[in-house]
């Protein structure tokens, strides 16, 4: 798997064109499938002023991993962790009194000084103070000494519903009336920037490139060499089921990568051979072995690009339209037993597996 750190880049540099205010980058879910612990360590050093993710666990990886910029952690925080997100320096965000409660007792408990950012509920009903109940969330929650530092709420329906989007955007704003400047505050998603622009946002989708049209560059693929080439005699059958049956005089190359390392059966149809053309997939997709037809024999230091940085056939919106889903369920289950290769500017970045 070879992630492109220049592709990220110029996405990273797109998005705080649009934007008014600061772009953050979110990487919960191992950043979607594409890695997070590399990401975060080249945003920061592009100039990140903080990352996102959504769990403790993600944050703590990070901290592990020796990033030590802003961590805010989009999770609601549960009581029972507000120790460990003191100890690795994280920021949580507070939806409940009890959470706010427990980060102030163990705060002084630790003598450190805890900080937090307000999740406020505008409309998605997940988590969150209710949006009316903002001024007097913030009041209890400072009075128990926690600094707040920004507030935020989430769209639902960007890119579905825009006028539920304005809904909770007015809603934010009355929020953001009641309680004042002197807090980050922070709304939009990535549909939300791209199609009803923003201030300060978070994004996801589109800091990885897998929104078309306005010149975002997916920054993913999955390469493979065959580990065997074969031609087929007439009546041949190939793969579990025996689906795919030769006509004869086919090629046949064997590639080592199915649907463990994250390729969704179904919806891997075709892949790109070493010339760039599209070569359909014979037989079902197996659990460590994918089967492509050929246009002639090839050896086996061939390179097969199976899944592409575009949105063409071979690329991650494709599978997910094929599986009837967003690009996200996809990219999160890219397996880690795929060796990732980090690409900046043609030079190696990182390497992990």
């Amino acid at each position: 798997m070879e992630v492109d750190l220049s592709a990220l880049e110029a996405n990273l540099r797109l998005l705080q064109e649009r934007a008014k205010g600061e772009v953050i980058p979110v990487l919960k879910a191992d950043a979607y499938g594409h890695g997070a612990l590399p990401l975060a360590r080249f945003l920061f050093q592009k100039g990140a002023r903080r990352v996102a993710v959504a769990t403790l666990g993600e944050g703590r990886v990070l901290r592990e991993g020796g990033v030590k910029g802003e961590v805010l952690l989009l999770g609601s925080l549960h009581p029972l962790e507000a120790e460990e997100a003191l100890k690795w320096g994280l920021t949580p965000s507070l939806s409940t009194l009890e959470a706010a409660e427990a980060l102030a007792q163990r705060a002084k408990a630790l003598g450190l000084a805890p900080r937090a950012h307000l999740k406020v509920d505008t409309g998605m009903n997940r988590v969150g103070f209710p949006w009316e109940e903002a001024v007097s969330a913030l009041r209890a929650v400072e009075a128990l000494g926690v600094r707040v530092e920004g507030v935020y709420s989430h769209l639902a329906t960007a890119g579905e519903d825009a006028a539920f989007v304005e809904v909770q955007r007015r809603r934010f704003q009355e929020v953001r009336r009641a309680l004042g400047e002197g807090y980050f505050y922070h709304l939009e998603n990535s549909l939300g920037l791209l199609l009803h622009g923003g201030e300060n946002v978070r994004v996801g989708l589109a800091l990885c490139g897998l929104v078309p049209g306005i010149g975002l560059r997916p920054i993913l693929r999955i390469l493979a060499r065959p580990t065997l080439v074969k031609r087929l005699k007439a009546g041949d059958r190939v793969g579990y089921g025996g689906e795919y049956v030769a006509r004869g005089g086919e090629w046949l190359a064997t590639l080592p990568v199915g649907y463990a390392d994250g390729l969704p059966r179904g919806a891997v149809r075709w892949v790109r051979g070493p010339d760039g053309a599209l070569l359909p997939v014979a037989g079902r997709l197996s659990m460590d072995q994918t089967t492509v037809r050929l246009r002639g024999p090839v050896d086996l230091g061939a390179v097969f690009e199976i899944l592409s940085p575009d949105f063409g056939p071979t690329g991650l919106l494709a599978w997910a339209e094929a599986r009837g889903t967003i690009p996200y369920e996809v990219a999160v289950h890219l397996s880690r037993r795929l060796p990732r290769l980090y690409l900046w500017e043609g030079e190696v970045f990182a390497r992990v597996g």
